[in-house]
């Protein structure tokens, strides 16, 4: 399905990002693995994508410096040649209530969910454009839907998210690039792993979900068959933003 195509996924040592560096190398994509925190997780995950018979490097990188970021992306096209995917999924959180936050919490997750994603996504944009194709998958969340109570920084980055994704969709659509979001609920990853029962509770498929379904989509989003889906933000949510 992605045989010949070339993803980079930052935030891609491990969670949503690891899984989906899995699914798109099982589908045939070389693997371009961007990530800021622990080397030895990202050299892990790119051991495990090149099992599947594809090239994978990983890339240290601080995706809201628009300097790093670009450097980056410069890297990748002269390993790779070329970019055709990317996953923009790196995020973080520094959760509490807007009386108490500081405005460090608030700038240091903005700056890497949102400004990250614009930094990275207008690096590899001119690629696009000149290919006249591409597909930018921006992993946003439900908080940037519906918001949520301890997380006035996040739910306002993934919020930016969803608005930077409707923009850049209608701009390089007449260039045949697509550009869509995916906004997850609560995944089983280590940014969830103190959810509690009563928020379970909520979820009316009475899960939590599994990164491996998050990735299906981003696969399947990144494929030819999704050609003609531009601008969409699909929730992954066991049904919570209902």
């Amino acid at each position: 399905m992605l045989k010949g195509k070339v993803a980079l996924i930052t935030g891609g040592s491990r969670g949503i990002g690891r899984a989906v560096a899995l699914g798109m190398a099982r589908q045939g994509a070389d693997v371009a693995i961007v990530y800021s925190g622990s080397e030895s997780a990202a050299e892990e995950t790119a051991a495990a994508v090149r099992e599947h018979g594809v090239i994978a490097e990983a890339y240290k990188c601080d995706v809201s410096d628009f300097v790093a970021a670009k450097e980056t992306v410069g890297a990748v096209l002269t390993r790779f040649g070329t970019i055709d995917i990317l996953v923009n999924n790196a995020g973080i959180t520094a959760d509490g209530l807007l009386l108490t936050m500081k405005e460090d919490a608030f700038d240091k997750v903005v700056n890497v969910n949102l400004k990250g994603a614009f930094n990275m996504t207008k690096h590899a944009a001119p690629t696009f454009v000149k290919k006249r194709s591409g597909r930018i998958i921006n992993i946003s969340s439900i908080a940037g839907l519906i918001g949520n109570t301890g997380q006035v920084n996040y739910a306002a980055s993934k919020a930016g998210v969803i608005g930077l994704t409707k923009s850049v969709a209608k701009e390089l659509a007449p260039r045949n690039v697509c550009c869509n979001a995916i906004a997850p609920g609560f995944i089983e990853t280590g940014m969830t792993a103190g959810v509690s029962s009563p928020l379970r509770d909520m979820i009316p498929l009475g899960r939590i979900g599994l990164p491996g379904e998050v990735a299906a989509l981003a696969v399947f989003l990144a494929s030819d068959e999704a050609a003609y889906i531009t601008g969409e933000v699909i929730r992954v949510d066991g049904g919570l933003a209902i």
